[in-house]
């Protein structure tokens, strides 16, 4: 078969230009601001974020696309208004490509808001139709338990949302049993698995309280909380159920209907736990007012006690007391003072016996005179120690009888010092009449009584 150059046509392979991904975006890039550089594009915000740098971010959608948006610090600082998720917005810029990751996106000069967005009008929408149900009533919202042995947790496993709650829980309250039912927190069968979660704590009894988690995120990121099936699973439920979906600032419909709602999930494990820490704390309030209650009493009873000890039956005991000790004061130095006495006549004659014997054979006087001091010594001891002897044994004497005449000796033995109320010391039955008050001062304690009836005297 001839080929086509042997028929007589001339054919020539097409050259191809081989583009860099960088050069091709740059291209495309300049075609599109050059097309586009003034544009109106009106759209609902999601994924907003705004940058420590003052620059905001956030994506334009409606129901069949989306486009990413940049607004930089410049124009960012003249807007008047917050721009927030789901809000309908008009925005004026110029479109380009960014070209880091070839994304199509609007470099956003002016926003314009144009109502609330399609997620926020749901939002509202099923808010008023269960707020007029009742679903929202504090009075259906049920109380925690004060003391909760197992904590249900409907979340996903992955989340930090259930580390943040688990070390606070293990931290403040290790004896409580948790049980965790895995859930998906995002997406579409995130509000099915939860409310199974929900019907399985209320089916098994497994928990006293549920705690529902999830961290913060978008308007679409929490849209499953805002369904409604799964409110009234969490109206229906007979567990307590804590909300704690989002930031502080999030709000989702469950947080309406749950019996609590936690601004964080970090925050609804210690509110789960704070009824045992209230009890903690009334258990250490009470300890604490018993400590003072009884160093009151105490105190009290010591200044009753000084008193009592400043009475005058004490006083005039305490008197005769220090008299006897001062007698035998005066009687330990007058004994000291006269064993000097002697000790000192016997010095002078010895003294005098040596002088008159000095001429004589020393050895021999003085051997002698050894013995009759030996001797005289050995007398003096035996009159001493009779001495003392005879003073000791008078003064245990004397203690013993001072000991008997104690008023508490004598009311250790079962008697009783009875005073009338002017705090005098009864001696006469006749001196009181019926009906005068008495008090009776015992080995421990003290008495008060009334007189009912003087009996006469018994003569044995």
């Amino acid at each position: 078969m001839p080929s086509l150059d042997q028929l007589g046509f001339g054919f020539t392979a097409p050259s191809r230009r081989v583009w860099a991904v960088k050069d091709i975006v740059a291209a495309v890039r300049t075609h599109v601001e050059r097309e586009y550089s003034d544009s109106w594009i009106e759209g609902e915000i999601s994924n907003f974020r705004a940058h420590e740098s003052g620059h905001i971010y956030f994506t334009l959608k409606d129901d069949s696309a989306q486009l990413s948006a940049v607004m930089f610090r410049s124009q960012a600082r003249l807007l008047r208004f917050r721009p927030e998720n789901g809000m309908q917005v008009v925005v004026r810029g110029r479109i380009t490509i960014y070209e880091d990751r070839g994304q199509l996106q609007i470099s956003a000069e002016y926003i314009e808001p144009k109502g609330a967005g399609a997620l926020q009008i749901a939002f509202e929408q099923l808010k008023a139709k269960l707020q007029s149900e009742g679903l929202f009533g504090s009075t259906r919202k049920k109380p925690l338990p004060l003391l909760p042995r197992r904590i249900g947790i409907v979340t996903s496993p992955q989340a930090a949302a259930l580390r943040d709650i688990l070390n606070i829980l293990q931290r403040r309250h290790r004896t409580v049993n948790i049980v965790i039912f895995p859930a998906q927190v995002q997406g579409e069968s995130a509000a099915a698995e939860v409310t199974a979660g929900l019907r399985y704590f209320n089916r098994s009894h497994s928990a006293d309280v549920i705690i529902v988690a999830r961290g913060g995120g978008s308007a679409e990121d929490l849209a499953a909380f805002n369904d409604e099936a799964l409110a009234r699973i969490v109206a229906e439920s007979e567990i307590p159920v804590i909300s704690a979906v989002g930031h502080e600032t999030d709000f989702t419909i469950i947080d309406f209907v749950a019996d609590l709602r936690a601004p964080t999930p970090s925050a609804a494990a210690e509110l789960v736990i704070q009824s045992r820490q209230d009890l903690d704390e009334q258990l250490e309030g009470s300890r604490l007012r018993l400590e003072k209650a009884m160093r009151y009493r105490l105190l009290l009873a010591r200044q009753n006690l000084v008193e009592l000890s400043r009475h005058g039956a004490f006083a005039r005991m305490m008197d005769l007391i220090h008299r006897r000790q001062q007698r035998l004061d005066d009687l330990v130095y007058r004994i000291a003072h006269a064993e000097r006495n002697l000790l000192e006549t016997q010095r002078r004659k010895f003294e005098m016996f040596s002088a008159a014997v000095r001429h004589y054979d020393l050895r021999r006087v003085l051997a002698g005179i050894g013995k009759e001091l030996s001797s005289q010594t050995a007398a003096v001891s035996s009159v001493m120690r009779n001495f003392l002897l005879t003073k000791r044994l008078r003064l245990e004497h004397v203690l013993a009888q001072l000991e008997a005449l104690s008023p508490l000796a004598i009311l250790d033995r079962g008697y009783a010092l009875v005073f009338d109320a002017n705090g005098k010391l009864l001696k006469d039955a006749d001196k009181i009449k019926n009906g005068d008050e008495i008090t009776a001062r015992l080995s421990r304690g003290t008495i008060a009584a009334t007189v009912k009836q003087k009996l006469p005297e018994t003569k044995t």
